[in-house]
This record gives structure tokens, sequence and C-alpha cells, in this order.
């Protein structure tokens, strides 16, 4: 009964969270006001600003966050034990990053859309916002060149997952022209926009697509990241009803149901399979395998994505704020969408924990540090899936393989949207205006000279992600800065914004300072990563500083008055 407990827990938990914190921080804190006239309708260009139904924004937002990440840093933690990874999902879902989610997309809305770059100019100054811009620059692109190979990965690895994967962006167009051209009921179009999509699953696993040793003169390594980023840069550069909100919403419906099939098989297995799912995977882990790092601090940036990430600022300030139809909404898209991707951490955990047959097979998979991984999660998952609903190994591998590859490509188009915003603002900086075309050109350029700095077969990809989790953790609590700063100047209690923050920012510069001295091994010392690693640092630092002078500053000034946005936008509305 261990797994299906582990898994009561963690559901119980995260609803709690959703029904009972989320609307404390929506009425209390972030006092969100049903008449306020969201970006979506003050700016909308129908391109960018759209106001959305919150059910597609919510599916656009949560799959826009929730990459290959929760899966990976989950399937890894775990060697230290199940526990502390169990209590950080659950805790740091409900705690952290619910309030950073809502609060990013709250501070976003109430100032026109803005990113959180622009954000930081705003509040806590230009030196600070700099500095900042920095940070972000950095996270997005190793978002797009690590989850560009761990894609190309599950392709090659996975060729059951090509048909589907591919055929999503088809069913993806169809739905948005059915919704917004069309305007047909949401319903109907999306009960057979998922049928759809989990029948190209049956298909891809019936006829899986295996590229030959050269196609167009690249390897298929070479072709599918160069594919991906040909994708990336399109889907960026559409209006987001196209292909953006139509794709993630629909891969989010679908993703969803796939987590109801892997809960659904715990249950099952555990109620009516001959071999329940038992979970082989020790509490705490006092035996790690050599070259394990100490779990303090290293737990709270190797599991980032699916507690609290600061990618999730960028899309909540970046895309998801431009769409919002009322400010109500962003307690269920921006609250729910940290809830979504807490779950899928929460599922990896139970594969990894309780997808394999013995602790001997368990330990082989987790020999060494960060061998354990997405291949886990899908292995794990089949396992459960296959004795608890009968699905076949290799369909439950399929389905599992597509919801991770459809999670990770609707993180890289949306990041690659999001760096291009960033290049737009840098060039802002230097008295530059540089048109959305040249500074998707120069995404794809940065993103595909990283990725293949190593080798045609995209190791570059992967060679700064090692900085991710702690450069991700520390862009979080430099996000939440700004919330507090916000909250302060409005003359409201931040302390549900500083309390994660503080703890937050310890962890992720505890791990970034010792990171600094492995990179540092006079045996294999890497340059590139010490230098970015020491760039990183300096800059939150520095940020840091900055934002608690904006909190004191923000403590003497006339509180804002609380109706103040509200009034400001409704004057808009009717000039």
């Amino acid at each position: 009964m261990g797994s299906l407990i582990l898994m009561i827990i963690g559901l119980a938990v995260m609803a709690a969270g959703y029904s009972f914190y989320s609307k404390y921080l929506a009425r209390r804190v972030y006092k969100l006001n049903e008449s306020f006239v969201t970006p979506a309708h003050e700016l909308k260009d129908g391109v960018d600003f759209v106001p959305t139904n919150k059910f597609i924004l919510w599916g656009h937002h949560f799959t826009s966050v929730a990459g290959a990440a929760p899966i990976v840093g989950p399937a890894i933690a775990v060697i230290w034990g199940w526990l502390p990874a169990l209590l950080w999902v659950t805790l740091g879902t409900v705690f952290f990053a619910g309030m950073h989610d809502l609060g990013t997309l709250w501070a976003s809305t109430r100032n026109k859309g803005r990113s959180i770059g622009a954000l930081s100019a705003r509040y806590i100054g230009k030196r600070g916002a700099n500095l900042f811009l920095v940070v972000i620059f950095l996270v997005l692109l190793m978002v797009i060149a690590a989850f560009a190979v761990v894609i190309k990965n599950l392709l090659i690895s996975t060729p059951g997952a090509v048909i589907p994967v591919w055929g999503a962006i088809v069913v993806a167009l169809l739905v948005g022209v059915a919704v917004y051209r069309l305007r047909w009921n949401l319903l109907p179009v999306t009960v057979v926009g998922v049928i759809v999509l989990y029948a190209l699953i049956v298909v891809g696993d019936k006829m899986p697509v295996v590229l030959p040793a050269s196609t167009l003169g690249m390897t298929p390594a070479t072709f599918w990241i160069v594919a991906l980023f040909v994708y990336g840069a399109i889907a960026s550069l559409l209006p987001v009803w196209v292909l953006l909100q139509p794709r993630d919403y629909i891969n989010g419906v679908q993703l969803f149901v796939g987590l109801i099939l892997l809960f659904g098989s715990v249950l099952l297995a555990t109620l009516f399979s001959a071999t329940p799912p038992n979970i082989v995977a020790p509490a705490i882990n006092m035996n790690v395998p050599d070259g394990t790092p100490s779990m303090i601090p290293l737990l709270f940036v190797t599991i980032a994505c699916g507690a609290i990430s600061g990618f999730h600022g960028m899309v909540a300030s970046g895309t998801t704020s431009k769409q919002l139809d009322k400010e109500t909404d962003a307690r269920f898209v921006g609250y729910f969408g940290a809830v979504g991707e807490g779950l899928l951490s929460l599922g990896t955990i139970l594969a990894v924990i309780g997808g394999f047959k013995s602790v001997a097979e368990w330990n082989e998979i987790y020999s060494s540090f960060g061998a354990a991984g997405v291949n886990a999660f899908v292995e794990g998952g089949a396992n459960l899936m296959q004795n608890g609903i009968g699905l076949p190994a290799s369909l439950s591998a399929t389905v599992l393989a597509t919801m991770a590859v459809l999670f990770a490509a609707t993180t890289m188009d949306t990041g690659m949207r999001l760096l291009r915003f960033v290049v737009q603002e840098a060039g802002e900086a230097f008295k530059l205006k540089i048109g959305k075309y040249p500074a998707t050109l120069i995404v794809v350029v940065l993103g595909l000279g990283l990725t293949f700095s190593q080798g045609l077969g995209g190791e570059g990809g992967l060679r700064i992600w090692p900085l991710f989790g702690t450069t991700n953790q520390l862009m979080a609590s430099l996000s939440l800065s700004i919330i507090a700063v916000i909250l302060i100047r409005k003359g409201r209690n931040p302390i549900a914004a500083l309390i994660p923050l503080v703890i937050i920012f310890v962890m992720a510069f505890w791990a970034a300072i010792a990171q600094l001295g492995s990179f540092m091994n006079p045996s294999d010392p890497d340059w590139m990563l010490f230098a970015l690693d020491a760039i990183v640092i300096v800059a939150s630092v520095w940020v840091a500083i900055e934002a608690v002078t904006a909190m004191r500053k923000a403590r003497n000034m006339v509180p804002e008055a609380e109706d103040a946005d509200v009034e400001l936008s409704s004057a808009r509305e009717d000039a």
C-alpha cells in the first residue's frame, strides 16, 4: 500500500493548497479584482495580447512551464531518498511555487503585461534590472538548448513518439481554427482533439519512425535538433491563437489525462494486481553512491520545476499575463498551473520508486548521481501502467515518452518567444530597435551555437545544464523580491513572499558557491561554467542588495491606494 498512500498524501496536500491557500492569496494578499481591465483587453492586438478563455490559458501556462525539468529533477533527486523529494515537491508547490506563479502573473497584469525584467527596472532600479536581464537570458538559453537535446534523445530512443509529437502540431492548428475562427464550442473540440492525440499515440506505437543514418546530409541527432529550432522559431513568431494557445491547451488536457492514467495505475495495481507497486527506494538513502553531492542544498536546486522555478515567472509575465481575460482567472491559471506541474513531479516520484521490481534493480539504475532521468520515469511509469491498467509495456512507454516530449517542446517554443523578448529589451537598453524577425534569428543562432558547441550530436546543449537549477532558483528568489516590493508599496503584508524568498535564495546561493568550487577541479577545470557561475553569483547578489534597498524605501513611502490600479484602468477603458 506504500505507493498508494504516498499518492493520496501528495494529492491531498496539493488539493488543500489550491482550495485554501490559493484562495487566501487571491483574496487577502493579491486582492484580485474582476473589474480590473487586463492588458489583454487594454492592449489587445490579436498577436500577443489576446483575451483568452481561462481553461485554454491554463493549458498554455501549464504546459509551457512544465517541461522536462519536473521529470528530470525528481527522478534524479530520489537518490537521496523518496521522503525529502516528496516533502519538497508537495510543500514547495503549495507554499512556494503557487505563491510565486500567481504573484508574477498578478504583478505583470497590474503593469500592462510587462515582463519580470521590465518590472525589476520599475521596482528595484535600472542597475539591478540590467543584471536581472543577464540571469533571465542565461536561464532561457539553457532551457531552449537543453530541452532540444532532451527531445532529440527521446525521439531517437522512443521512435513510437515521433508521429504523435509532430502530429500534435497539426491537431493544434485545427483546434485553433475551430475555436477562434469557426467559434465552435470548446468542450466537443477538446474531446475530439484529445481522442485524435491518443489515436496518434497508438499509430505511433505501431509505426515507429527511425531516421536513416543520413537525412538531408545530417545524422538523426543533428536533424532533429535543427528541425526543433526551425519549428520553435516559426511557433514563436505566429500569433498566439494560431498555434501556441491551442497546442498548449490540447497538450495540457492530453497530458493531464496521462497523469490520470498514471495515478489510476497506482491505485488499480495496488488493489487488484498480483504484483502491486511496492516502494523499492529508501525513504532516506544513507548509502548514496560515491560522488553524490550533499542533499542540502542540492535537493532544492535539483528539483526546481515541480517545487518552484524562476522560469515560471518569465512565462507568467512574458506571455500568460498578456492573455488573461479577467484578473480573477489568475488564481486558476497561475496557482493551479503550479499545482499541475507539482502533480507531474509527484507522478515521477511514484514511477521511479515503485515502478521497478526490486531494490537491486533500483540500485542499478541509481548507481551514480545523475544516471536516472527521463528514461527512468518512462521505464518505471510504463511498468506501473502495464500492471495497473493493462496497457502493453511498449504502448505505455510511448504514452509517457510522448508526454515528456510534449512538455519539453511546449516549453522550448515558449522559451524561444520569451528569449526573443529579452533580446529586444536588451536592444532597447542600448538604444537599438530590434525587430521580431532579427531578434528571433539571434535566438536561433545563439541556441544552435550552444547546442552544437561540443559536437553535432548536441552535446553542448547539456554543457551548462548543471547551472540551470541554481540559476533558475536564484531567478525565482529575485522574482519574489519584486513581488515583496510591490506588496509593501501597496501597504500589504509581504510575509507570504518573504519566507519562500529567504529560503530559496539561501539554498540557491549556497548551491552556486558549492558548484563554483566543483568547476575549479584541478584535474578537470571547466572555465566556461566557472565564469558563468561567477557572473550569476555577482548578478544575483547585486540584484538582491538592490531589492532589499527598494523594500526599505517602500516601507517609508505612502501606501498606494488599494483601488488605484482599478480606477486608472477603468479610466483608460472609458477613454
